[in-house]
């Protein structure tokens, strides 16, 4: 199936009045970011992308805390031509552009996240954590493909934790971080921003630092999303600070030495 591409190209108007809720929370929503008819039609190439190159044949009772929460299926621009224009799309980088507040960015990678029915929750974390990038401007992109509900695990967020920066606790998404930072937002006193319906297309937005988690799938139908990653333009490669920037600096930034422009052949400028 053939899923429209004209509209990917366009850009969108972002209201001030968001961008500085952004700033403030460290995240925002955009509805209707891609069009109802499209949404259904991306879905249908996205997710097949996603499953045929999913390694994951265990039973949800026979994984980890991580396993439990997604499917998990990253760089499918690379794998697979179809998904290329939605992943790389003008439209959706000008939007993190303008949360930023910078001129361009470009794209670090994207994942697939497939939280299955019956799925576990997704553990507090920080998407920085595995990020080898020494800048504050990085952001998320979630999109989920279907409308989904709160109940099927749609993303929860600590208000203002970004300000706190990188908070090493030398551990992964897993049970132990879940406990960490429960404990680490109620003694914050973060706000906290429940999950909320989203319909297919909509999408919420993210800073690198910003904590957030998602409830598990209590429904029987999958929740199926997508997310692209960006960072501005000019970024350097940090050095890493543990094992997962690491593998993060030799995946996704073609092991580029730190202090060197983050501007690998994976992380071509989307915007402008």
């Amino acid at each position: 199936m053939r899923a429209p591409t004209e509209f990917l190209s366009e850009t969108i108007e972002i209201d001030d009045e968001t961008v500085q809720s952004f700033q403030e929370k460290g995240h925002a929503a955009v509805r209707g970011l891609c069009p109802p008819d499209a949404a259904a039609a991306w879905r249908e190439v996205l997710v097949e992308a996603a499953l045929r190159h999913s390694g994951e044949t265990r039973p949800l009772e026979e994984r980890d805390a991580y396993g439990k929460a997604f499917l998990q299926i990253t760089n499918l621009w690379q794998r697979e031509e179809a998904v290329r224009p939605f992943v790389l799309a003008r439209r959706f980088a000008g939007v993190a552009a303008r949360l930023l507040g910078v001129e361009r960015v470009r794209l670090y990678h994207d994942q697939a996240l497939i939280k299955e029915p019956g799925g576990g929750p997704t553990p507090w974390h920080q998407d920085q954590f595995y990020w080898p990038l020494e800048t504050d401007k990085t952001i998320t992109m979630w999109m989920p493909l279907v409308d989904a509900t709160p109940e099927m695990g749609t993303m929860v967020f600590a208000d203002g934790s970004h300000r706190d920066g990188f908070v090493e606790i030398g551990e992964q998404i897993s049970e132990f971080s879940d406990a960490f930072f429960e404990g680490y937002v109620s003694g914050r006193r973060f706000p906290i921003t429940k999950g909320r319906a989203l319909s297919a297309g909509d999408a919420t937005f993210h800073l690198g630092w910003t904590l957030h988690r998602a409830p598990g799938n209590a429904t029987e139908s999958p929740r199926e999303a997508m997310t692209v990653i960006y960072y501005a333009d000019g970024a350097a490669v940090s050095r890493p600070r543990n094992p997962f920037q690491e593998a993060d600096r030799l995946a996704w930034l073609a092991g580029l030495e730190p202090g060197r422009p983050a501007a690998g052949p994976l992380n071509p400028v989307l915007f402008p």
